[in-house]
């Protein structure tokens, strides 16, 4: 027996960039159920949110900009995010009736019959003739490999794994990465560890001014034209820099931020560099970033030699009928925003046969 769904347009992932998404579709006269469906495979709303770490209170969060169509107001600033926003996600899909399926975890997406895409899941298929993709990057954390990993005989975390400052007390802690979570881990451990050593491939970057909107503009720029040659994307922080802020400054002062080049093996109790240095260590923390969660996408061969997906806007350039929101240059809270309504925009015009602007 066949139990193949049809819909118009399938929306994977429910985080900013899926429900940004969903409610561009609704708003431009798409049924939920009937000519769209939302599939999500974390247990409830919120997106990636939901599993941030306690500490990372909303007063912390940078740059959070509310979904289209209803504004986070009034929220208390020492409230930890995950309760923050996983409130405000849940509100959001009940406003605008969005109905979204979960957990379901979508296997693969492959071509269907017709000229649609099959997408399959845990909780069965569905076939469509377009799909916003939507998955983020929580469920694919870096971890970088280096001689002599294994061997270690401490604890290795991921920034995903991340329990928070009181479990690091007393430890000895090496954190890598030079990204925001790196400095925010360690401005956080610094408190309550023994000792905190922080390391990372490339000297870091810290800016000084304000993030204007060009500034902005500028970044996300350099972000897209790796999409449009099909590179892997690079965050947006890599390009602008950390901002130099009270906390980052107090921390250079206090000798936290006092950073070492990477080093060039793990030992069993520690880190080692080439020139015979080396750190005691009960803890690495890995704050080493996400990579796309796109591997269900395989069976369409998307992928450029590059190692990434070339995109156009958000359109992947090999496929019109994938669009792919949240991904490069869009995957800010704003930049997930703006791009949900050019998807839609897009297949819509799929839909109705009609060209797509260039």
């Amino acid at each position: 027996m066949n139990n193949t769904r049809e819909v118009e347009v399938v929306v994977t992932g429910a985080g900013q960039a899926g429900l940004s998404s969903a409610y561009h579709l609704r708003r431009t006269g798409f049924e939920p159920e009937r000519d769209f469906v939302v599939l999500d495979h974390s247990p409830g709303p919120g997106g990636a949110w939901q599993f941030r770490w306690p500490s990372l209170t909303y007063g912390k969060v940078h740059g959070m900009h509310s979904l289209p169509g209803m504004e986070l107001t009034d929220a208390d600033p020492a409230r930890p995010s995950a309760e923050v926003i996983t409130e405000y996600f849940a509100a959001y899909e009940r406003r605008f009736d969005l109905r979204v399926h979960r957990p379901v975890d979508v296997r693969a997406v492959r071509e269907g019959d017709a000229g649609r895409l099959l997408v399959e899941t845990s909780d069965g298929s569905w076939s469509t003739r377009a799909l916003i993709n939507a998955t983020g990057t929580w469920d694919r954390p870096f971890w970088p490999r280096y001689p002599g990993q294994e061997s270690f005989l401490g604890r290795q975390l991921h920034t995903a794994q991340y329990p928070g400052p009181e479990w690091f007390a007393g430890r000895r802690v090496v954190v890598v990465g030079g990204g925001a979570s790196g400095t925010q881990h360690l401005l956080e451990i610094a408190g309550h560890a023994a000792a905190t050593t922080w390391v990372t491939r490339r000297p870091p970057v810290f800016r000084e001014g304000p993030f204007t909107e060009e500034v902005g503009r500028a970044a996300v720029a350099l972000v897209e034209e790796r999409v449009r040659q099909g590179l892997p994307p690079r965050s947006v922080v890599s390009v602008t820099g950390l901002p130099l802020n009270d906390a980052i400054r107090q921390g250079i002062a206090d000798g936290v931020l006092d950073r070492r080049p990477m080093f060039d093996r793990i030992t069993p109790d520690g880190v080692a560099w080439a020139d015979g240095r080396h750190v005691e260590a009960d803890v690495i923390l890995w704050a080493t970033g996400f990579r796309a969660a796109i591997d269900h996408l395989a069976p369409l061969r998307l992928r450029e030699p590059g190692g990434g997906i070339r995109v156009d806007g958000t359109r992947a350039v090999a496929d019109p009928r994938v669009h792919l929101v949240g991904y490069g240059p869009s995957a800010s809270t704003i930049g997930a925003n703006r791009a949900g309504r050019a998807a839609v925009r897009d297949i819509r015009r799929l839909l109705a046969n009609e060209p797509v602007a260039a």
